[in-house]
């Protein structure tokens, strides 16, 4: 089994968009749900659910249905799509509703650091923003394309100056929608010092551009490092409105969240110190060298469980 990449979320994205046809419905049913209210309780990911999928061979996306019947049985009660179009929200809402789940935010694809294909993605964006809006959703989180996905080319700093203006036109267009947007990264804008992080959080208004830490990300691409990771919490930890939750352990991606090379325990506590309570979305994805001892089911039920003890002064409260 290859390993997964963020290219292969890119991928997984393009096949969403083929099983809309058919799943159509008004919005404004589902909108009116009490469960599409905003919640404390932990959420996770597709993503991560496509990536155990993937390795027992199986499709995530072909019976979209049945996989979310089999996300609803892991007890998690918040879902949190990757979608590349308006259609793919819509295409949702009944399927939610069928199975009670809440989608309190979603994740988008953007391009932001050329001046044609960030009007694009704003466009897109903002359009989606309209449709989320009407389902309870109330985040968007987006990570930036780099250059490359897979390559170790880095952005210019004419580049970065202009993803960071974009960056900020985006959330300054979802706040007038009543959405908040919530900057992503993954290891590449970590390289160099973290000279693209810091730039899009340093230069963007904190009004406009939220941050969705997602705490494994900057840990590996920091060199597997708690000190930067709890450094960066300390930096724009006011500004954390979702927080992704993955373990390892030796740098290793785990089946299921719990102990490991990240201290979470002391992440909530600093969270509380902030005195700020995020949105948690368990993201435990696997990789080529992950243990392979479980299913996705178990895994998750697993996970969901030990996030639900350490952050429990966070899922407490709302």
């Amino acid at each position: 089994m290859e390993p997964v990449t963020p290219h292969s979320r890119r991928t997984f994205l393009g096949s969403l968009a083929a099983l809309t046809v058919g799943w159509l419905v008004g919005s404004e049913a589902f909108a009116t749900h009490p469960l599409a209210a905003k919640s404390r309780s932990i959420a996770c990911n597709q993503y991560a659910w496509f990536t155990f999928y993937q390795r027992q061979g199986r499709d995530w996306t072909a019976n979209l249905d049945a996989s979310l019947a089999e996300f609803a049985q892991s007890g998690i009660a918040g879902y949190e799509p990757s979608v590349n179009a308006p259609e793919e929200l819509q295409a949702l809402a009944p399927l939610l509703k069928k199975h009670r789940l809440r989608m309190h935010s979603a994740y988008i694809n953007s391009t932001l650091h050329k001046a044609d294909e960030a009007e694009r993605s704003i466009r897109q964006a903002l359009a989606i923003a309209e449709v989320a809006r009407s389902l309870g959703i109330t985040v968007l989180v987006t990570n930036p394309s780099p250059i490359r996905w897979g390559s170790s080319e880095d952005k210019s700093d004419e580049e970065l100056t202009e993803q960071a203006r974009n960056l900020d036109r985006l959330g300054a267009g979802l706040r007038q929608q009543g959405i908040t947007l919530a900057y992503h990264n993954h290891d590449p804008e970590m390289r160099q010092s973290a000279r693209e992080f810091h730039h899009m959080l340093l230069r963007t208004d904190p009004q406009n551009v939220s941050f969705c830490l997602d705490a494994h990300w900057v840990y590996r691409g920091s060199g597997n490092s708690q000190v930067a990771l709890f450094d960066i919490v300390r930096l724009y930890g006011k500004r954390i409105v979702e927080v992704h939750l993955r373990q390892s352990k030796n740098g290793i991606w785990q089946e299921t969240f719990g102990e490991g090379d990240i201290d979470y325990a002391r992440l909530a506590g600093e969270l509380g110190k902030l005195k700020v309570q995020p949105h948690l979305v368990l993201e435990q994805c696997v990789e080529k060298e992950s243990p392979q001892t479980m299913d996705g089911l178990t895994a998750h039920k697993q996970s969901l469980a030990y996030a639900q003890r350490v952050f429990a002064a966070i899922t407490s409260k709302g």
